[in-house]
């Protein structure tokens, strides 16, 4: 009678993912070795490459230091 193979057996075949969507975040970045997880780069990736970024990434604090950063 043979065994049942291991879950890193069935993810290094491609038969078991990684859940993404649907489960703890802190486990899934355990899981995946990442400290962000590779959805929210992807999204963030794509905005800055095809999008305008103005007004998405935002500052808060007294407006005189925005403008010195900016």
């Amino acid at each position: 009678m043979k065994s049942r193979p291991t879950k890193q057996k069935l993810k290094q075949r491609g038969i078991l993912r990684e859940r993404v969507f649907g489960c703890d975040l802190g486990e899934h970045l355990l899981n995946s070795g990442h400290d962000v997880p590779q959805v929210l780069k992807s999204c963030t990736e794509f905005i800055e490459k095809h999008g305008v970024v103005d007004g998405i990434y935002r500052l808060s604090g007294i407006a005189s230091n925005i403008q010195k950063l900016r």
